[in-house]
């Protein structure tokens, strides 16, 4: 009987819970929201501006990247313009460093045949005016035959004498020497202020043209040939020398402005100096024509009185004479280096 009663209470039980599930079911599928249709789904277009906004900035990226890449290349363009313009100064360097050694090597050159020139000449003058002298005493106890000879040994020393006069006195191997220094000299000077551009910066055009321009005209001013191309050694007037090239001396006085007040006192300093240097510089050339002039003078007239020695008094008088004239003449031009003075001024 109870057992009857349970199992009747759980299936009705079961049955309720069931019947409930069914209303629960039943309510959930009936509250369920519906769904959107598609014709709701379509997304809103985007406004105009969207792609103004999105492009400007691509345009930018693009301009701003040329303008990175043209700031490159000219980077690249400007380093190796500075890396040519830094070799052709080496270059430049370099043929001035040789120029140098050039200019030493003849100065010293030129220094021998000074000496060598000047003791020729003098022991030659000397021995020829010896032998005429020793020729005019022993010509009138003496055979001719011996005689004859000390004339023409005599003669032929007093005209060697003479032609190698005429060719010292040309070249002026005192003032080829001062050349020489005063050329290395000034290309020491290029060589320095090239040296001092390349530790301290890059050069410029400018710096390459200006160093170009002084070389070749250092060049001009002080040639190291003889033949063709040796400057004047007697000129008509004294001038002093001007070998830089005179645009970039105009140039520096346009840069350097800050400077005219000193430059103005150095200019007083130079004209003073450059009167005092024309007035030596005049009586210094007068001075060596005449005893340029002289030398050969002298040593020509012993020349033609040597062959009459013993002849008469006046014939060994005059060779014996002017040999020892032209030997002290020769001294005083070329001991004295008087060509090489007139350079200096």
């Amino acid at each position: 009987m109870f057992s009857l009663q349970t199992s009747s209470l759980i299936f009705s039980s079961s049955s309720s819970s069931a019947s409930s599930s069914k209303r629960f079911i039943t309510n959930a599928a009936i509250q369920v929201p519906k769904l959107p249709t598609l014709r709701r789904l379509t997304f809103p277009k985007p406004p105009a501006t969207t792609t103004t906004t999105i492009t400007k900035p691509v345009d930018e990226l693009i301009t701003s990247n040329d303008v990175v890449f043209d700031n490159v290349k000219h980077i690249e363009t400007s380093s190796s313009s500075s890396t040519v313009l830094t070799a052709k100064l080496y270059a430049i360097l370099e043929a001035v460093s040789d120029r140098v050694e050039m200019h030493d090597n003849m100065g010293e050159q030129r220094n021998n045949w000074h000496t060598l020139f000047i003791n020729s000449i003098n022991m030659i003058t000397l021995t020829a005016s010896t032998i005429a002298g020793v020729a005019a005493v022993a010509a009138p106890g003496s055979t001719s035959s011996g005689v004859l000879a000390l004339k023409l040994s005599s003669t032929l020393l007093f005209s060697a004498a003479t032609g190698m006069l005429l060719i010292m006195n040309k070249l002026q191997p005192s003032q080829l020497v001062e050349e020489q220094r005063n050329a290395s000299r000034l290309f020491r000077q290029i060589q320095t202020e090239i040296q001092t551009i390349l530790s301290l910066r890059s050069p410029t055009e400018s710096d390459v043209n200006d160093a170009m321009e002084r070389v070749l005209a250092l060049d001009r001013a002080y040639p190291l040939p003889l033949l063709g191309a040796m400057l004047e050694k007697f000129p008509k007037t004294f001038e002093p020398a001007v070998w830089w090239p005179r645009k970039q001396s105009e140039k520096r006085k346009i840069y350097n402005d800050e400077d005219i007040l000193m430059r103005e006192i150095v200019e007083v300093v130079k004209s003073k100096d450059a009167e005092d240097y024309e007035r030596l510089g005049n009586l210094v050339l007068k001075i060596n024509k005449a005893l340029a002039v002289a030398g050969p003078l002298l040593t020509g007239v012993a020349a033609v009185s040597a062959p009459f020695v013993g002849n008469g008094s006046w014939g060994a008088v005059a060779a014996v004479t002017a040999g020892t004239l032209a030997s002290a003449v020769n001294s005083f031009q070329h001991g004295g280096q008087v060509g090489m003075v007139f350079e200096m001024y």
